[in-house]
């Protein structure tokens, strides 16, 4: 199993509109492939585990992922973290802010966030 964030975020037409729909420029494993176009996003498992019982096996995993969006202007960029955020918070939680700044080489802006997504097994 994992988090369903591609799932929830290619049926939420606000992140379709500025990410596209064939294909969603939302991307795993925190790698886009080389030349996409902008804006884009990509995620990435940070952290998890299962929620463990004494009693039994476990039932839910827990997801921490990490949230990267590149694009060409800084409100480009939240724009499209802010579409995504609204995508996924009735399903999970946005628990940090991370760096957020231009790449000196790339020239892209970058805004990172963490989200908690729990996943029934």
């Amino acid at each position: 199993m994992a988090a369903p964030i591609f799932k929830v975020c290619a049926a939420a037409s606000a992140v379709t509109a500025l990410l596209g729909v064939s294909p969603v420029r939302l991307y795993p494993f925190g790698e886009a492939p080389q030349g996409v176009a902008k804006p884009y996003a990509v995620w990435q498992v940070i952290s998890g585990s299962p929620l463990n019982y004494v009693s039994g096996r476990p039932d839910t995993d827990r997801y921490g992922l990490q949230v990267d969006v590149y694009a060409d202007t800084g409100a480009a960029a939240d724009q499209v973290a802010a579409a995504i955020r609204r995508a996924i918070e009735l399903q999970a939680h946005v628990t940090g802010f991370n760096l957020e700044g231009k790449d000196p080489t790339t020239k892209n802006y970058r805004k990172s966030f963490d989200v908690a997504w729990l996943v029934s097994l």
